[in-house]
């Protein structure tokens, strides 16, 4: 079901008011759900604003309803899909198959042969990745850049990473390779 009533775009230096309350919404959602979300420091939130690279949903009453953002690594090699966060009263409308479309168009545009990848331990976001062309994989064929497994650092499953040396966790690997994927697409022309 889609919200007609939430507006869906890139985030920007005004949403930097919201950033306090994102960060604090995607802690509680984690120890809610006792899954491996990675809380992010307000500076952080906004910085992705800043740099246009998130994405966020306004209702028409000007609260944020759900945000997420990308992150680029290996010199635009991979860039990272991440933060996905639904507000509670906004749950169940639709709101994160936008704001994941709409973060995803925006990578395939601006880094059309990049291979864009998401972890997560979260059903719906497996499922949304599928539906867009994602395909899980082992680690190993995922960014490994030392700062990209820095900022799972705040997820409740941290130690399980570490003690498997990056090589798996609690988290699924989805990856969407570009160049791939537009290979195919000329084949089928």
């Amino acid at each position: 079901m889609e919200n007609t009533n939430v507006v869906v775009r890139v985030a920007s230096a005004e949403d930097a008011r919201y950033a306090a309350e994102i960060s604090d919404e995607t802690e509680r959602s984690a120890i809610a759900r006792g899954t491996g979300i990675s809380k992010r420091p307000v500076e952080y939130i906004v910085e992705k604003m800043l740099q246009g690279k998130a994405v966020i949903a306004i209702d028409t009453n000007g609260e944020w309803a759900g945000f997420c953002y990308f992150e680029i690594w290996s010199n635009g090699e991979f860039i990272s899909n991440s933060g996905m966060i639904v507000k509670p009263d906004f749950r169940k409308h639709g709101i994160a198959h936008m704001l994941k479309n709409a973060l995803f168009d925006i990578c395939r545009q601006k880094y059309p042969a990049a291979k864009i990848f998401s972890i997560t331990t979260g059903l719906a976001i497996m499922h949304m990745n599928s539906e867009l062309g994602f395909e899980p994989v082992t680690y190993s064929e995922i960014c490994q850049e030392e700062g990209f497994w820095q900022n799972c650092k705040s997820c409740v499953n941290y130690e399980i990473l570490c003690q498997k040396n990056r090589s798996n966790c609690l988290c699924t690997a989805m990856l969407y390779n570009g160049k791939q994927q537009n290979a195919k697409q000329i084949e089928e022309i």
